[in-house]
């Protein structure tokens, strides 16, 4: 048996004394570590720059906004002159003298045709004009005597010195060269109009513009062979397309539950989607009196006030047809025009972000209308001020900015 040792205290553990702490260091150093790591990542998104498009926030005035608008469509830029510039008739091209872009003038020259058969002819016909007018030439002294031979014998019948024999030779000789001569400048007529006929045929291988306008599209080229209707293979049917910029209008389809909101003469605010920032004073030229039963649309023309080069042939266009009574916004006084991107809602209220100092603050606002692409403030801003266009949901107050001004 193991002997149980003398003094079975020296075994016991001792609880009295509190236990180690030597890792307590590191925690209050770990607490410190994240306390300046927070610390210092709101300091950097404090004094983070961030950069803005801005606008100055105007005082309204008569001519800050439109009338009412009725009813907003879209449509496309026509014109109400435009033509495919063909040949009067079948022929190989020679020469084409325009190209894509280029500005003609009325009866200015657009292509050539090969003209070496209808000139050939033109100089035959010519050539029969010639002879037939030296044909009359030679028949005119004939007839001529035949006249004065026909008054010597009927004087000398009346003395008996010639029979009537001789009288009626001398009678059918004068008729038969008057008649000759009748025949003769016939012919001279019809070579005249086959030389006018073949003068037309050479004219009509020159192709000229009908109006003044633009070259949209040139559709051939020297060598191909052109008619006026298709011939089918390799036979083209136009030389060019022809477009009077001065005839550009707005064609739109208005639906047939709305087309009561529309009126000639009535005024349109038009927006090119090429341009959406431009915004182009317009008038209803007519409606047209019919309805696509398909679409359930009545065609609506409309007009520019005033062209600009900017302008083009089959480009998409937003219309907003105003009414006779001002907006609601018009009618007040003491309000500012913000455009509508400034504006912005946040916990339910209607909020813009004013620049100032290099920071943005946050500012509730009152918008009394809103109209087209502007809202009318009726508190919360002074004019002058700076506001903050589409403004990024990470924007807090007094958030640095780089500002850049757009109107």
């Amino acid at each position: 048996m193991t002997p149980k040792p003398a003094n079975l205290d020296a075994l016991r553990i001792e609880r009295s004394q509190p236990p180690a702490r030597s890792g307590a260091a590191w925690w209050v150093f770990l607490v410190i570590l994240l306390i300046a790591a927070g610390v210092g990542t709101w300091w950097f998104t404090r004094t983070k720059t961030v950069s803005v498009k801005t606008t100055t926030v105007r005082t309204y005035s008569a001519s800050s906004g439109g009338g009412r608008t009725l009813l907003n469509a879209s449509g496309y830029v026509t014109t109400r002159l435009e033509a495919t510039v063909s040949s009067k008739v079948t022929g190989k091209i020679a020469e084409i003298l325009v190209e894509e872009g280029m500005k003609v003038e009325e009866g200015q020259i657009l292509a050539k045709l090969d003209a070496s058969n209808a000139n050939a002819s033109l100089r035959l016909a010519e050539a029969r004009l010639s002879s037939a007018r030296m044909s009359l030439a030679e028949s005119e002294p004939m007839a001529a005597f035949a006249s004065e031979e026909l008054k010597r014998l009927v004087s000398l019948q009346a003395a008996k010195s010639v029979s009537e024999s001789d009288v009626g030779k001398a009678e059918a000789e004068a008729q038969f060269q008057q008649a000759k001569l009748e025949r003769l400048k016939a012919d001279i007529d019809v070579a005249s109009r086959q030389v006018d006929e073949w003068k037309q045929q050479v004219n009509d291988t020159i192709i000229r513009a009908p109006f003044t306008g633009v070259v949209t599209t040139k559709d051939s080229q020297p060598g191909e062979m052109i008619s006026p209707m298709s011939a089918g293979g390799f036979t083209r049917t136009g030389i060019c397309t022809l477009v009077d910029m001065a005839s550009l209008e707005i064609e739109v389809d208005v639906g047939e539950s709305f087309i009561n909101r529309v009126k000639a003469g009535q005024a349109v605010e038009a927006t090119l989607d090429a341009y959406p920032e431009w915004k182009i004073p317009c008038k209803v030229i007519a409606i047209i009196p019919t309805a696509d039963r398909q679409k359930a649309t009545v065609k609506v023309r409309v007009a520019f006030e005033k062209l600009d080069p900017r302008i083009l042939p089959q480009m998409g266009v937003k219309v907003a047809f105003q009414g006779d009574q001002p907006a609601a916004a018009e009618t007040a006084n003491g309000q500012w025009v913000v455009p509508k991107s400034a504006v912005a809602v946040n916990a339910g209220r209607d909020v813009v972000w004013v620049v100032g100092n290099g920071k943005v603050e946050r500012r509730a606002v009152t918008v009394a209308a809103t109209f087209n692409d502007e809202s009318t403030i009726s508190a919360g801003l002074a004019a002058g001020e700076s506001v903050v266009l589409n403004p990024s949901e990470k924007l807090t107050d007094g958030t640095a900015v780089t500002v850049e001004t757009t109107r």
